[in-house]
């Protein structure tokens, strides 16, 4: 994870061609090529992870992640929350779900005879649902990757305060004496960070 040591100007990315400013999904539905890099970055290696958990070879993981990503560029005008725990990780793990269970049919037709996993069920019948456990480990790394991309864009008090007070769980109080300045100043700086967390990861 980056250290918050180099002081940025918050915004100071906004003026980039492709800038990361975008939302994820502001990105994707404009089609923009740094839109589908940031797809790649933040949740090819998550959607990987599922793959390769439910029996995938590494080759077809691969390919399957592209397939994911395929649609999603296609149908992300359809992406809705009609719930309020609705999020873009979840609808792309239902895509990822129902990509897997094409992979697993398609296997069947293509095997000459019945293929067993380790617990004798038929391959193409394996449950594609995803572990909680694993998934929490995984939805920790795509933190770190969306935290990373969007650490320059703030400046080091911002992101002092919203690391202490989000990731080391400090009093808001102390790191508000740490900084010289208000807690209604550092729980602002807090909610810039975590509104455009949600941002780069396609969840506002």
């Amino acid at each position: 994870m980056t250290d918050p040591n180099n002081k940025h100007s918050e915004g100071a990315s906004a003026s980039r061609v492709g800038s990361t400013s975008l939302s994820l999904l502001e990105g994707l539905k404009v089609q923009d090529r740094e839109g589908w890099r940031r797809l790649v970055h933040l949740y090819g290696p998550l959607v990987y992870g599922w793959c390769r958990r439910k029996g995938l070879p590494p080759s077809d993981a691969e390919d399957l992640v592209q397939e994911v990503f395929l649609t999603v560029v296609k149908r992300v005008v359809d992406f809705r929350r009609d719930r309020a725990g609705d999020t873009f990780r979840g609808w792309l793990r239902t895509i990822t779900r129902h990509k897997l269970g094409d992979w697993f049919r398609r296997r069947h037709t293509e095997l000459s005879s019945v293929a067993f996993d380790l617990q004798g069920h038929p391959l193409w019948q394996r449950s594609v649902e995803f572990d909680d456990d694993a998934d929490s480990e995984d939805t920790v790394a795509l933190y770190h990757r969306a935290l990373e991309l969007i650490r320059s864009e703030f400046n080091q008090d911002s992101w002092h305060a919203f690391w202490r007070i989000v990731v080391e769980n400090k009093d808001p109080a102390e790191v508000a004496t740490e900084l010289r300045t208000t807690r209604n100043a550092v729980y602002l700086a807090k909610s810039r960070v975590l509104r455009r967390l949600r941002e780069a990861l396609g969840d506002v």
